[in-house]
């Protein structure tokens, strides 16, 4: 089983625990730390995932459930009309985050914030957050790497220039937090709200020429 980067300091450190626990206090103190290491391996896995093929295919950034959907006038980056698409990643979800279409990147951007639920609308206005602007096929597309009240910490592995293709690992959101996708308006959505998806293999939409 793969397993993300980020996530073997967190593993490391319980098995560190886990070993101590057995040492010095036995076998029953040991089995919480047991169990945390369980669960770190079980949350930073990394599955490989089948890349639908198309080149105006946009597929999921993330894993989780489609919690908003709507048109929206983007003021802050693309300043102009786009489909806000909103999906909420649980501790049980793989946090590993996807790149949409191929593109390159025109800028990456980190806000300073608050860590209220990301399961909250406005989420993203308060939140600590990573902004990824991605310019594909004459579009530009904005994503957005929301912490939220467990996730303090949101890592983005590309850079401004990078070059990037579809299903392409973007970055991760450490535990529960969400991730926020903004569309032309000239996008066919092949979601609906409630939605359980899967990043880089769930088609989140379609570009009308």
């Amino acid at each position: 089983m793969k397993i993300a980067p980020e996530g073997y300091p967190y593993i490391l450190f319980f098995i560190a625990i886990t070993m101590l626990s057995f040492v010095f206090f036995g076998k029953n103190y040991s089995l919480i730390p047991l169990g945390l290491t369980g669960f770190m391996l079980f949350f930073f896995r990394d599955p490989e995932r089948k890349i639908p093929e198309g080149d105006h295919i946009y597929t999921c950034p993330a894993d989780g459930r489609i919690i908003l959907i709507q048109h929206i006038f983007e003021d802050k980056f693309l300043k102009k009309e786009a489909i806000q698409v909103s999906i909420f990643m649980s501790p049980l979800n793989v946090h590993i985050n996807r790149i949409p279409c191929s593109g390159i990147i025109k800028d990456v951007i980190y806000s300073k914030g608050k860590f209220f639920s990301a399961f909250k609308p406005e989420a993203h206005l308060y939140n600590e957050n990573i902004s990824i602007l991605l310019e594909s096929q004459g579009d530009l597309i904005l994503l957005r790497q929301i912490a939220g009240s467990i996730a303090r910490r949101a890592v983005c592995r590309v850079r401004k220039g990078d070059l990037v293709e579809k299903g392409q690992r973007f970055g991760i959101i450490k535990f529960s937090s969400r991730v926020d996708i903004y569309l032309p308006t000239n996008t066919q959505l092949k979601v609906v709200m409630g939605q359980k998806v899967k990043a880089g293999e769930t088609i989140l939409g379609e570009k009308l020429s």
